[in-house]
Order: C-alpha cells, then sequence, then structure tokens
C-alpha cells in the first residue's frame, strides 16, 4: 500500500524540519567552543593590537576563548581566503582592515570578493590619516597648501608606503578632489615615509596617525594641514577635517570583523552584540586609542554599507590612475 499523500507530505516537512533543527540549535547556543580571529598581518601591527585587544573582553562577554591567529602573506588574502572558505558557523572570523576591499581590485585573482564571501560582523575601529608637510613648505593651512602646489604643478613629491598602499591610494584621491599634480615616491614600508617628510626628501604625506606623528606634530618638525576624518578626532588634537577644504573627502583606516558569508544570523547577531558591549569598557577604549585606533561599533548592515561604498569609490580610483601592486 503507498502512504496516503497527507501522511507522506507530513512526514516530509518532519524530515525537513529535523534536518533544519542542528544549526538552529547550534545558533542558538552559540558559542559553545573555543572561537579564531584570523588577522590577516604579522604580530605586532596595529590590526594585531586591536584584535588582542579584543580577545579578554569577549572571551568573558561570549563565556568561550577567543584565540587571535595571525596568517599573513599575500597582501592580507591568504588570511581572507582561509576564512572565506572555513565553516560558517561563526567559530571562525576574520579582522581586517580596508586592504580586504582593496586587493581585489589590484590583484587579479585574490580568490575571495569581499561582498559575497563574508558576512560583515561590525565595525570596530577607524584610524585617521594625517595629512603633514615639511615646514618648508610655505603654506600653514590646507587651502594655502592647495593654491601653492597649483601655482607649481609638479614640485610637491609625496611619500606613500608603497605602490597600492592604502597611504598611496588615499594621496591619489585627495590630488584628484584638491585638482593637483603630486609626484609620488614610494618607499618599502611606513617609517622610511616618515623620515623622507622629516628631512624633507619629499615635502608632503598623508600617513596613519600615532603617537609619535603626533609628537613631531606638536616639536613643529613636520606640520599639521588636516585629517582625513570626517570630524575632528580625538586621536589628533588640532587637526582640522580635510572635508572643510574639499567636501565630503575622508580616508579613514578602518578595523572590522567578519564571518564567512552564511554564517546564521542570529550568531552574526550574538557577535554583534558582543563587540558593541566590549567597545563600551574604558579599558578597552583606552587600549584602542594608545594603538590608534578610535574604537567605533555600527551594524552588520551599516559596514556592509561602507565596504560596498568603498569597494567602488576605490575601484575607479584605482581604474583612472592605472594604479598597479609591484
Amino acid at each position: 500500500m503507498h502512504p496516503h499523500p497527507l501522511r507522506r507530505r507530513g512526514a516530509l516537512v518532519l524530515l525537513a524540519a529535523a534536518a533544519a533543527l542542528p544549526a538552529w540549535v547550534a545558533a542558538q547556543n552559540f558559542p559553545s567552543r573555543p572561537i579564531t580571529i584570523v588577522v590577516p598581518y604579522p604580530p605586532g601591527g596595529t590590526t594585531d593590537v586591536l584584535a588582542r585587544a579584543l580577545q579578554d573582553p569577549l572571551q568573558k562577554l561570549l563565556g568561550q576563548p577567543v584565540i587571535v591567529e595571525n596568517r599573513p602573506g599575500a597582501s592580507a588574502m591568504l588570511g581572507a581566503k582561509l576564512v572565506a572558505r572555513a565553516p560558517a558557523d561563526g567559530y571562525t572570523l576574520l579582522f581586517p582592515n580596508n586592504g580586504l576591499v582593496i586587493s581585489p581590485h589590484i590583484t587579479r585573482d585574490a580568490g575571495y570578493a569581499p561582498l559575497t564571501d563574508f558576512a560583515p560582523v561590525s565595525l570596530v575601529s577607524l584610524q585617521p590619516m594625517v595629512l603633514v608637510v615639511n615646514p618648508s613648505v610655505p603654506a600653514r593651512t590646507l587651502p594655502e597648501f592647495i593654491a601653492y602646489a597649483r601655482a607649481n604643478p609638479g614640485k610637491i613629491n609625496y611619500a606613500s608606503a608603497g605602490p597600492a598602499s592604502f597611504g598611496h591610494l588615499a594621496t591619489v584621491q585627495f590630488a584628484r578632489a584638491a585638482g593637483l599634480a603630486l609626484e609620488h615616491i614610494p618607499y618599502k614600508g611606513q617609517a622610511p615615509t616618515t623620515q623622507a617628510v622629516l628631512s624633507g626628501e619629499v615635502q608632503m604625506l598623508l600617513s596613519t596617525s600615532s603617537a609619535q606623528m603626533n609628537a613631531f606634530i606638536k616639536e613643529g618638525r613636520v606640520r599639521l594641514l588636516g585629517v582625513s576624518s570626517a570630524q575632528p578626532s580625538p586621536l589628533v588634537p588640532g587637526g582640522v577635517p580635510i572635508a572643510q577644504t574639499l567636501p565630503n573627502f575622508q580616508a579613514d583606516v578602518w578595523f572590522g570583523l567578519f564571518a564567512p558569508a552564511a554564517t546564521p544570523k542570529d550568531v552574526v547577531a550574538r557577535l554583534n552584540d558582543a563587540i558593541g558591549k566590549a567597545l563600551q569598557q574604558p579599558e578597552l577604549r583606552a587600549r584602542f586609542e594608545t594603538a590608534g585606533g578610535l574604537p567605533v561599533g555600527s551594524t552588520p548592515e551599516q559596514m556592509k554599507a561602507r565596504i560596498t561604498q568603498e569597494s567602488e569609490g576605490w575601484a575607479a580610483i584605482i581604474k583612472d590612475a592605472n594604479i598597479k601592486e609591484e
């Protein structure tokens, strides 16, 4: 005898419900084991320091160990690919910066797509860039500098940590917004760029803010003309937003938390809640600011909107300026 159609349909519904149950139960019980945060950069850098500052608060809030694992290589693409291919259960997360969005526009085979291979969890921190010049430049404000550079095309050199580095892209963005012809002098890493502007080897530098750079500004060894954040930043005393002169200009370094794309929304929401609570803790905020990052949370939707907008913006700049990785 064949089972009654309604009985058979009921059995199928029960089977489907049973199949869906483990994922639902797993999301409800999340987390039930250690969580790994992959940092796609070497130990000691700002991204790594911020991720490790999150470790203890997140462990207490989530009730499970949080492990920070460095997987550097291939301009952060190695770590990004690892997490993109990890089980989408919330136990393997990625803590990158803007490089996550920029690298696929520079490298043809990045191995991941930032907008489709990840579920944004939260924005975690912002680090403003500072625009400084050597004191030999006869300009004390950003409008004066723009006027001087326009009157002297090709005479202003700027340093970056290398072709296609964030500082290079942000300076191209600045030059285009201001209508300037600036000469790019690439260096190998961030430290030599600071020395270059201090010595006068280059006239201008758009670089991440730091306590050391603030000291050089205070001592008058470089002149601060602006910050890249939309609003004045407590990390850069006296910094006037570049956007006051060039409307809508913004080029912060961001740091955020991502999960693999198919991670259940309940799991993403649990992680987002924990990040939000951790970022309110005064001790964590102090550690972030010491490392040069301003603690800033967001919803997953806000983080997705940010990386979508940035991806489009950087893609246009990279294409128009024909920027290539070397």
